[in-house]
C-alpha cells in the first residue's frame, strides 16, 4: 500500500522508498530508502535525481510517485506556488527519468490561483489512474472565505488518464465545506480511506483527517477527528503498510521535522504516535526532508539504486 494510493503490490515488495524534496523544491527529486519503514537513508549521497524543467517557477515539491501496472513509476509534482499545472514524469527503475511534461490541469478554470500537492492513485476497478490536486478559484466556494491563509480557499480537483497522453476533463473531486489540501489514500484492511489535511487557520486547525471511501472515486464518509498530534501544524500525509500495521508519516513543517503516527493492526480508528522510533535524513537541518511519499518496492530496486550511478543533468 503507497500513500499514493492503491496501486498494485509490487512483487516481493520487502523495502520501502521515500521521494522527498528539500528546502523551496529547487533542486528536484530525493530518495531514502528503508527496509523497515522506521529506519531511513537518504540515496545518491542526499544529492537530486531528477532537477525541474518545467513549469514557470522550475520547482520540484510535494512529488508523489505511483508503480503502474506494468511497473512503470509514474511521478506528479507541484512545479510552482501560483501555476495553473503539476509536472509529470515517468521511470523504469527510479534513476533514468523521461522527458519532464508540464499537464496544465486547471488552465479552463479562469482565474485559479495554483495547482499544489498532486498525487496518483491507481484504480484498478476501472483500469485508469486517478491524479488530484489541491487548488483555489476565487470566489467560487463561499463556505471556508476568509479562514484560510489569505486568499486562499482550497478544494481538491481531479482528472484521469489511462496513458498520460489524454486526461479526462478536470472536475471538482471532494469539497468538504473548508479549505482543504495534501490528499492522499490510505488502503488498509481492504478497505479504501481519503486523509486530508483541514487547511483553515481562522480557528487554527492545520490538521490531518481520515474519510472512509468506497473507492477512489468515493462516495466518501464523515471525517474523523484530528488524528495528528493536538496543536501540531501538518502537512503532506503519505502512509505504508509495514507488516500487519499502517505507519503514517507527516511533515511538522511548522516545528521543522518529520512525524508518523502507527496503526496497530491497520485499524485506522486508533493511532499511536511513533516519532521517537524514527530516522528521517538530514533531520534538524536546512536539507531535511519535505513533503513526499513512501512506496513499497522490490528489494531488488533499492539494490540497484544504492549501486547505479545517476545520470549527469
Amino acid at each position: 500500500m503507497a500513500s499514493c494510493a492503491t496501486p498494485p503490490a509490487p512483487p516481493a515488495a520487502d523495502a520501502y522508498v521515500f521521494a522527498y524534496f528539500t528546502r523551496n523544491g529547487e533542486d528536484g527529486l530525493h530518495l531514502a530508502a528503508s527496509s523497515d519503514g522506521y529506519h531511513w537513508d537518504k540515496l545518491n549521497g542526499g544529492a537530486s535525481y531528477l532537477k525541474p524543467s518545467v513549469g514557470i517557477s522550475k520547482l520540484m515539491r510535494d512529488p508523489c510517485i505511483v508503480r503502474g501496472p506494468d511497473g512503470t513509476y509514474h511521478m506528479v509534482w507541484t512545479a510552482g506556488w501560483t501555476e495553473d499545472g503539476i509536472g509529470y514524469a515517468s521511470s523504469k527503475d527510479l534513476v533514468h527519468w523521461s522527458a519532464q511534461r508540464y499537464l496544465p490541469v486547471m488552465a479552463a478554470e479562469p482565474g485559479s490561483l495554483n495547482a499544489w500537492a498532486p498525487e496518483i492513485a491507481w484504480d484498478d476497478r476501472r483500469g485508469e489512474f486517478l491524479i488530484f490536486w489541491s487548488s483555489t478559484v476565487p470566489g467560487k466556494f463561499p463556505a471556508g472565505e476568509g479562514q484560510g491563509d489569505g486568499k486562499y480557499n482550497h478544494r481538491i480537483y481531479a482528472t484521469t488518464t489511462k496513458d498520460f497522453s489524454t486526461f479526462t476533463p478536470t472536475r471538482l473531486f471532494y469539497d468538504p465545506g473548508f479549505s482543504v489540501i495534501d490528499a492522499t489514500f490510505v488502503r488498509s484492511q481492504g478497505h479504501d480511506w481519503l486523509l486530508v489535511k483541514d487547511e483553515t487557520r481562522n480557528p487554527p486547525k492545520k490538521y490531518l483527517q481520515l474519510a472512509s471511501a468506497g473507492s477512489v472515486q468515493g462516495p466518501f464518509g464523515t471525517l474523523s477527528a484530528p488524528i495528528t498530534p493536538p496543536g501540531l501544524w501538518t502537512e503532506g500525509p503519505t502512509a505504508l503498510q509495514v507488516g500487519a500495521d499502517v505507519i503514517l508519516y507527516y511533515d511538522a513543517y511548522t516545528a521543522k521535522h518529520y512525524g508518523a503516527m502507527r496503526a496497530r493492526g491497520g485499524d485506522l480508528t486508533r493511532w499511536e504516535d511513533v516519532t521517537a522510533r524514527m530516522r528521517f535524513p538530514d533531520e534538524n537541518t536546512p536539507v531535511r526532508m519535505r513533503h513526499g511519499t513512501a512506496i513499497p518496492v522490490p528489494a531488488d530496486v533499492i539494490q540497484n539504486l544504492r549501486a547505479m550511478p545517476v545520470p549527469a543533468r
